[in-house]
Order: structure tokens, then C-alpha cells, then sequence
């Protein structure tokens, strides 16, 4: 992959500096302490919200100004001096909190001009971490809308507010749970952060490859069974993963080659993999953290969240999952041959207890305990089991770099949430939430459809470029209101914008998902974004569809046959529209046949009863007609 694709993607280990000698150890002891940090509160209890997340914070920015040069693609493997100075400033800004707290507790928000300056230095520096870490394009955001606490006062009508003062502004920013240390970094530091440094482990242990392992083995004969396997692990790998592109980049180096020795278009192999790694966060159990955040946006369990995104997380990889046996088909491709499947009862038998930590993981989360306690017991079952385990047994040294290596993956999630903190306090001392919220009930004129198109059109434009939790949290903010003012559920409002924030990364003209994918598979980004967004399209179908039949989201509604019948019909019109997209039953499809499929198929899945079943009959007699000529074509070959 070229160095300016991996610089588009964002890919974290080309943007950070290669650091040796003092430099790397000096990175290493802090992202050691930042791990071990979050561990030993995890395990002995977490402290007080804002020093839990000072703290963390501190951390964060210190190893911000230390990793990433000021500039993107400079080449560096030293840390210049200015560097370690606003390393340092950085993190006393922050830690200034946890080691004045008493002083500040009693000063009950009266600011001395040391807090003050303090406060001011940290806002500073959270915008230019974010720009370093993450790009230009969240900070730039979220500078506009933090700017709109003072400015709004010279805003006229509707959008205008009565102002605040720097001071005011920078004391709820900097010394309240409403502003940079409100719940975005909240969930970073508590729990957020433990799952990242879980999946850094699981990646060590070897516990990625028995999942690409067990999905060969389950999918590898099958027609296009190399896809499928793609699909499969990819799912797997991205629910714990939690990025898409981390995802792309961590099972598309042996999905894709596969997929492409097996008889699949190098720009399909691409998108098979974007599709599947980007899917892996709306799959339950742990939906790359954003079950967690999005229960404590709403306030339930977060098993009531799994449990609502269970039947249209299924759906999404049904319409993956069919258009790549359709595409199969399509081309006449086979299975992978006998010698190269792994065996499953050997994989189970030699390496199954690799997934002991996933199981236990599951079974905390199950039975009721927090994500923090879930995620602790999880990582250290892994680290006891790697101690047990002579042929992949870590180091000492090789643990180190695993725990700071964890804290280097999570800067990205940290400094976006914190610099995200500016939408959450602008929203909460501005009241700019509801504004936006009342302005789209307003322009779509009380049209519950137009309403639902221009939250999924903000959804994608708001959600381009940025990481996928840090998105999620944006637009849950600044959008979701909107859909509640407007008599849908909690839960369906923010799965809804979860849907469309996370799909942002297959969608032209960004798609971060697809441009990694593109880059593994060496083919053309704009072909593999639009064959990313077709597989994909199950994705921007099923969010409509829980709106409008809740039932869908299972222990939101009571279970009945009603239920029942609609999670069946979706799956059948979910496969259909695969067959219209890809074009092929069993021979290539007229444009009336492909028509009929599909507007069929959309009958069936939206439908009531009635005119579902002239759905249904359509689909029938495109298929008829389209065997009919298959039959006609094999007996003028015979």
C-alpha cells in the first residue's frame, strides 16, 4: 500500500513517528502507566468521574504530542523539543485537576486566574491533539459549534442565544462532567479503553486467526467460500475491533488475496471486506463498544441494547451474505479445495481455549456485571492463559509493548471524544441540540419519511472522515433529538443514526472502510466504494424498517407471531435484493425481471399484508420468467 493512500486512510502506524532510544522507551513507560492505569482502576474501583477522566486524559494528550508530529507525513524518529514541551503542558493542564481537586472542590466554581489559564491551555491543546490524532475535519466541527457559545449572541433569530463570557465558557468546558469530561470521555475512561487494550491482546495471542480459522472451516468448501469466510470473520473480528478500517486492515491481508485467487474482481474482494469489517459494529454482543455508549445515552441495560440490534444486525450480513453466494453463482466459482481448510475439530481442540477470554467476556456481560468488570476479567483470562500456553507464551518485554501498544490504539477514540466535548457542552449550555432537532421537524414539515432521509443524509455527511464511535457520539447529540421529538423510541432513533454514522465509511466520496479495502486489494477506490455501498445496501434499508416495525427490535415490543412473520419476510426480501443488485437467478436478468425483483422485494419488506403479497407474487414470476429462459438457453446448448 502507498504511503499517500495510507495517509488518506488515516492508518494509525503511518501517521505516528518511528521513535528509538530514549524517545521510544520514554512512549513505551507511558503507555505502560496509561494501561496499568486503566487497569487497576477497572480491578479495585474507578475514582470520581472527572479525576478518572483527568486522568486518562493526561495521559492521552502527553503520548499525543510525543507520537504524532505537528505536521501529517513528516518523517520523524525523534521528538523535537517544542514537542515534549506541549507534551508536558498538556498533561499538567489536565492533571492539574486530580492535584488541586480539594482547592477546587471548595472553590465551588469560582475561578482563580490559575484555573483559568489552566482551562484556556487545555482547550488549546485538546483541538490541536485531535488534529494531530485524528484529522482536520472533527476538530474543525467542533470549533465552529464551541465557537457559537460566545458568538451566538451576534447570531439573529432562531439560532441566535443570549452569549456567554470566556470565563463562563471555560468553566463549563474545563470543570464540569458537561464539557471535555463529559460522557464521551467518560466512556473512553471507564471501559471504552479496556476493550481496545482487549483486542490489541486478543490480536497478540493468536485469537484473530482461530476466528479467520473457524470461518474457513464452517464456509471454505461452500461456493465462494473465500468471501464467506471474509464475511464470517470479519464479523467476528469487528464487533471486539471497533473501527472498520482497523478491521480492513487487520483480516483483509488474508481475506482478500483469498477472494481474489478464488476467481472474485479485485475491486469485489475490496468491497467484501469493507462491507463485512464496517458491519462488524452493529453486530451484537459487543458492537465495537457503541452498545455501551448508547445505553448510557439512553439510560437501560445494556443487554436491552444487544438485544434491539440482534435481528437487524442479522439482516445486514444476510444481504452480505447473499450477494456474495449470488455473485459466486454469478461466476461460477467453487469452494476452496480440501487441503486448504483447516480442519474445526483441530482448531478447537489445539486452539479453542484462545477464546476462553471471548466466552468469559460474554458471560460477565450476560449475567449482568458492568463492561469494565466484563473487560478486566477478559484480559487478564487472556494473559493467564497466554502464561500457560509454552508454544505462544509472551515475554516480559513483549507484554510491555502489548499494554502500551493498547494505549497507543486508544488515542485516536480518546482525543476525538475529548474535542467531541465541545459539541456536548455547546449543546448543553447553548441548548443548540434542540434547536437542530426543531429545525428538522420543521423543515420536513411534520413528513416522518423526509424527516427520517435528512437525519440519515446528515447521518453520512457529518459522519465522513471521522472514527466510527466518535461519529456515533456527534450525531447522537446533535440529531437523534430530532427523531424523538417526533414519537419514535429512544432506542430506534439512535440505532437509526448508529446505522448511518457507521456506513459514512463506505460511502463515496470519503469511505475509509472502502479506501483500506482498496489499498489491500489494489484496485480502483471508486468501483470498490460503490460495490461496498450495493452490498451494503441491506444496511441502508433495515434502520427504516425498525422505525416503522419496532417489533423488529427484539425486547423493545412483545414477541408475537406479527414479529415473527416480519423477521421472516425481511430475511426473504433482504436475499432478493441481492438478486436484483447483482443481477443474476438463474441466468442474467432482463431489466423487467431485475425490476420486478426489486420493487417486489421493497413491497414485501415494507409493506402490510395485502399489498405484500403482490410483492411476493412479483418476485415469483421474475424468477419464473428468468428459469424459463434459463431452461430455453440449456437446451439449445444441449
Amino acid at each position: 500500500m502507498s504511503k499517500e493512500l495510507k495517509d488518506k486512510i488515516g492508518d494509525d502506524f503511518s501517521l505516528r513517528r518511528k521513535l528509538t532510544g530514549v524517545n521510544y522507551i520514554l512512549v513505551v513507560a507511558i503507555g505502560l502507566s496509561m494501561s496499568l492505569f486503566q487497569l487497576y482502576t477497572a480491578g479495585f474501583g474507578l475514582l470520581e468521574a472527572i479525576l478518572q477522566r483527568s486522568i486518562h486524559l493526561s495521559f492521552a494528550l502527553a503520548l499525543s504530542f510525543l507520537l504524532y508530529p505537528i505536521r501529517k507525513g513528516k518523517k520523524e524518529n525523534k521528538v523535537p523539543i517544542y514537542d515534549y514541551i506541549l507534551a508536558f503542558l498538556g498533561a499538567a493542564s489536565v492533571a492539574y485537576i486530580p492535584i488541586y481537586y480539594h482547592d477546587l472542590v471548595l472553590r465551588a466554581g469560582y475561578l482563580t486566574t490559575t484555573d483559568f489559564i489552566m482551562g484556556l491551555i487545555l482547550i488549546i491543546f485538546v483541538f490541536e491533539a485531535a488534529r494531530r490524532v485524528v484529522g482536520i475535519v472533527l476538530p474543525t466541527v467542533c470549533l465552529v459549534i464551541f465557537l457559537y457559545t460566545y458568538f451566538g449572541r451576534y447570531i439573529p433569530g432562531y439560532f441566535g442565544h443570549r452569549g456567554f463570557s470566556i470565563v463562563s465558557i471555560v468553566r463549563h468546558m474545563y470543570y464540569s462532567t458537561e464539557g471535555i469530561f463529559g460522557i464521551a470521555l467518560g466512556v473512553t475512561s471507564s471501559f471504552i479503553f479496556l476493550f481496545i487494550l482487549f483486542g490489541v491482546v486478543l490480536g497478540a495471542t493468536g485469537t484473530g486467526q482461530v476466528f479467520i480459522d473457524v470461518a474457513l472451516a464452517l464456509f471454505g468448501k461452500t461456493q465462494g467460500g473465500a468471501a464467506k469466510t471474509a464475511v464470517v470473520a470479519s464479523s467476528l473480528f469487528g464487533t471486539i475491533n471497533g473501527s472498520s478500517v482497523a478491521n480492513v486492515m487487520g483480516t483483509g491481508l488474508f481475506t482478500i488475496p483469498l477472494m481474489k485467487e478464488t476467481g472474485y474482481k479485485d475491486y469485489f474482494a475490496g468491497a467484501v471486506e469493507a462491507t463485512a469489517s464496517t458491519g462488524g459494529q452493529i453486530m451484537p454482543p459487543i458492537m465495537g463498544a457503541g452498545a455501551f455508549i448508547m445505553a448510557e445515552f439512553l439510560g437501560i441495560s445494556y443487554l436491552k441494547v444487544a438485544l434491539a440490534a440482534f435481528i437487524p444486525a442479522v439482516l445486514y450480513y444476510v444481504g452480505v451474505f447473499s450477494m456474495v453466494h449470488i455473485e459466486a453463482k454469478r461466476l461460477g466459482l467453487k469452494g476452496l479445495s480440501k487441503e486448504e481448510i483447516p480442519n474445526l475439530k483441530n482448531i478447537l481442540l489445539k486452539r479453542g481455549y484462545l477464546l476462553i477470554p471471548v466466552v468469559l467476556l460474554l458471560y460477565y456481560l450476560l449475567r449482568g456485571y458492568t463492561p469494565t468488570r466484563a473487560a478486566y476479567v477478559a484480559i487478564l483470562a487472556c494473559f493467564v492463559i497466554n502464561f500457560f500456553d509454552k508454544k505462544r507464551r509472551m515475554s516480559i518485554s513483549k507484554i510491555i509493548n502489548v499494554l502500551s501498544e493498547g494505549a497507543f490504539n486508544a488515542l485516536e477514540l480518546i482525543t476525538a471524544c475529548a474535542v467531541i466535548g465541545f459539541i456536548i457542552g455547546t449543546a448543553t449550555l447553548t441548548g443548540l441540540a434542540l434547536k437542530i432537532a426543531n429545525l428538522v421537524v420543521i423543515v420536513s414539515e411534520g413528513n416522518f419519511l423526509l424527516a427520517l432521509m435528512l437525519t440519515h443524509v446528515v447521518c453520512i455527511l457529518l459522519g465522513m472522515a471521522i472514527p466510527t464511535t466518535a461519529k456515533y457520539i456527534m450525531v447522537a447529540m446533535m440529531v437523534a433529538p430530532a427523531l424523538v421529538l417526533m414519537n419514535v423510541s429512544g432506542i430506534a432513533a439512535h440505532l437509526f443514526i448508529f446505522y448511518f454514522a457507521i456506513l459514512s465509511d463506505l460511502t463515496p466520496p470519503v469511505a475509509l472502510a472502502s479506501m483500506a479495502a482498496a489499498g489491500v486489494a489494489g484496485s480502483n477506490f471508486y468501483k470498490t466504494a460503490f460495490t461496498a455501498v450495493k452490498l451494503a445496501l441491506a444496511g441502508f434499508i433495515v434502520p427504516y424498517l425498525f422505525v416503522y416495525s419496532p417489533n423488529l427490535l427484539l425486547g423493545c415490543s412483545p414477541f408475537s407471531w406479527r414479529t415473527i412473520i416480519t423477521i421472516i419476510t425481511s430475511i426473504i426480501s433482504v436475499y432478493f435484493l441481492g438478486v436484483a443488485m447483482i443481477n443474476w437467478a438463474f441466468y442474467k436478468m432482463t431489466l423487467i425481471q431485475r425490476s420486478m425483483t426489486f420493487v417486489g422485494a421493497l413491497l414485501l419488506i415494507f409493506a402490510k399484508l395485502n399489498i405484500g403479497i403482490i410483492g411476493f407474487f412479483l418476485i415469483c414470476s421474475a424468477y419464473y420468467l428468468n428459469y424459463r429462459k434459463y431452461k430455453s438457453l440449456s437446451r439449445e446448448k444441449v
